[in-house]
């Protein structure tokens, strides 16, 4: 059976923010088709690697913004932390561009930090890979 990693995506948000209604954060319909690219183009166990070093870098900006310290979110700090330079194939170019579309919309919505989706986005890797440590949506579970 193929994953369909939008729509374990979209289960992580429903448990994250409750049913899709005017609750979700502005961003969250724009950027679930770029989420379920790098899902579907790398599988889940690299997509979560993959979503684990974007963290990281967003992180590292967040650190920066705070610290009031020059530093962008550019496609060279997705680079980096991803290691998409390492192998250039068509998943991970998809999943790079990907990445930086979703980032720069959600970086625009006020009302969510990306870490949020990247967290939704760790766990709809673990559902899929039927490890998912996430009640299912409707049981009223809001992290």
């Amino acid at each position: 059976m193929t994953h369909d990693f939008g729509l374990h995506f979209t289960h992580e948000l429903g448990n994250h923010f409750g049913p899709p209604t005017d609750s979700w954060p502005p961003s969250a319909e724009e950027v679930t088709p770029f989420f379920a690219i790098v899902g579907n183009a790398l599988g889940t166990a690299n997509a979560a690697r993959w979503f684990e070093a974007a963290r990281k870098a967003h992180q590292r900006v967040v650190t920066a913004e705070r610290d009031r310290a020059h530093h962008s979110a550019s496609p060279t700090t997705w680079d980096v932390e991803t290691g998409a330079h390492q192998e250039i194939t068509l998943p991970v170019v998809a999943a790079f561009e990907a990445t930086k579309g979703l980032y720069e919309i959600t970086r625009r919505d006020s009302s969510v930090d990306v870490d949020v989706f990247f967290d939704c986005a760790l766990r709809a890797c673990s559902r899929g890979s039927g490890q998912s440590d996430s009640p299912p949506v409707g049981t009223g579970a809001n992290a």
